[in-house]
């Protein structure tokens, strides 16, 4: 949507905190001049946005899953992540070369210590094991807060740190860019959890006595109903405020009868047929540049992609887990032995609807950074850089590819990390024809393969000495 002119709630809240925010008091950045606004960027500002890349990027998400996990590299990796970020600081502010104007990005920045300083106070309140009936407890839950909403944190401060590098969503676009990144964000989000209940959360979804569409359908609703009423600000109804808030009304609609539908733990296709009929209306909005018309088409039409893979995965693909319910690659579902699953399918039948189940949650994020990526802004700075749409869309498929690899990398350290890691207990699996396999998940080869016994194959019996030989 790259003629969005009205801003959604939280775009609202958002521009609001952007416009009242304290300026970095490190360095002013008051007057600057033309020529200090278009310097070329100084190494020190590069290495600057390099550390802070790699430490909220990498370093800190994967401390947090150490974290999850009780590795004992937790500690040393956080403690790695804190020295270069404390130290990466220290460089944006002390740059030369291209100067800024007062931003959200610096004044986030300086707050971020706050958290930072807390979370490193509470480590080391931890790790000395006082007060273990009193405030421990306390502290283990705020700490274990504080690390789960670190990636969330350093994604929103990396946007912000790309805006003020690229001069985008100024004053007239503040809107735009809000509601670009906001509902990008959470294709990118929804993507990401679609993920997590993919390759560990099947249990607690099983536990929890709710289909994923009964949450899913709940975020519909209610967004739905923001939607509805922030969408139109007085005066004449626009194209634009009746498509938007007509979708705000599909979504709560749909949204209620997927609640309905998922009620006593049943699956439904809605949420799946709302993100295409979604997908559709996006890819239909008229813009002004050929290369925004197509970069939004692309973004539709990923996501009806996305939502039609939705409704044949709930309809057609197997949701039965492996008995020794090991991800590991010495499973033995990575053997040939056509094992049953737990209810009755075969392995082989397992492995391949859980490859086809990554296809959605990727799609989501494919077409999270689509939409992120075609503001007006950032389109007109691709079209005067004489790139077409092939290219930049192909490279935002590039970058959705590195994201959703580094999810699911993530997603494997949890699994095999730590105290969550498989145990090497010996696992019974039944498999055809009524037969045992006696598999052990961790230590089994990767070249071991079952031989399989042939149809009508005699069987042989040894006598011992009790038995009489009747021949």
């Amino acid at each position: 949507m790259a003629s969005i002119r009205h801003i959604h709630l939280p775009a609202c809240f958002l521009y609001w905190i952007a416009t009242q925010s304290l300026p970095a008091y490190a360095h002013e950045h008051h007057d600057l001049t033309e020529e200090q606004l278009h310097a070329p960027i100084d190494a020190i500002l590069w290495i600057h946005m390099v550390l802070q890349a790699i430490v909220w990027g990498v370093i800190f998400p994967i401390g947090m899953v150490f974290g999850l996990t009780r590795s004992r590299w937790h500690v040393p990796l956080q403690s790695f992540g804190f020295a270069l970020t404390i130290g990466s600081i220290i460089l944006g502010h002390a740059h030369g070369g291209r100067q800024f104007p007062r931003s959200f990005h610096g004044s986030l920045g300086s707050w971020f210590l706050l958290p930072m300083l807390s979370q490193l106070f509470l480590g080391v309140y931890l790790k000395l094991h006082i007060h273990e009936k009193t405030l421990r407890p306390y502290a283990v839950i705020v700490h274990g807060i504080l690390g789960r909403v670190w990636p969330i944190l350093g994604w929103v401060q990396g946007l912000f740190g790309v805006i003020v590098l690229k001069g985008f969503c100024g004053e007239g676009a503040a809107g735009q860019c809000a509601a670009h990144y906001i509902m990008g964000s959470a294709f990118i989000g929804y993507g990401i959890i679609l993920a997590m209940l993919l390759v560990v959360g099947e249990n607690w979804v099983r536990r929890s006595g709710r289909s994923p569409e009964w949450w899913d359908s709940w975020v519909i609703m209610l967004w739905g109903i923001v939607n509805t009423f922030t969408e139109h600000h007085g005066g004449s109804w626009s194209v634009k405020d009746m498509q938007h808030t007509v979708l705000g009304i599909l979504w709560w609609a749909g949204g209620a009868l997927g609640i309905f539908l998922a009620r006593n733990n049943q699956r439904n296709v809605v949420p799946g047929l709302i993100i295409i009929l979604t997908g559709w209306a996006m890819s239909e909005h008229a813009q002004a540049l050929m290369l925004s018309t197509k970069v939004h088409a692309m973004f539709g039409y990923t996501l009806m992609l996305a939502g039609v893979l939705r409704i044949v995965d709930v309809c057609f693909m197997s949701t039965a887990s492996p008995v020794t319910g090991s991800l590991d690659d010495n499973d033995s579902e990575h053997t040939l032995s056509s094992t049953v699953a737990a209810h009755g399918e075969s392995r082989s039948e397992v492995a391949t609807a859980r490859a086809f189940r990554h296809l959605p949650p990727f799609l989501l994020v494919a077409s999270g950074l689509l939409f992120m990526s075609a503001t007006d802004e950032e389109l007109d700075a691709v079209h005067d850089s004489g790139m077409d749409h092939v290219t930049y869309i192909l490279g935002m498929y590039s970058l959705a590819f590195l994201l959703y690899l580094h999810t699911l990398f993530l997603l494997h350290l949890y699994t095999t990390t730590g105290s969550v890691q498989t145990t090497n207990d010996v696992v019974f699996t039944a498999i055809s024809h009524g037969e045992i396999e006696l598999t052990s998940p961790r230590d089994a080869s990767k070249w071991y393969t079952p031989v399989p016994r042939e149809e009508g194959a005699a069987r042989t019996h040894t006598l011992d000495e009790n038995e009489d030989d009747e021949d």
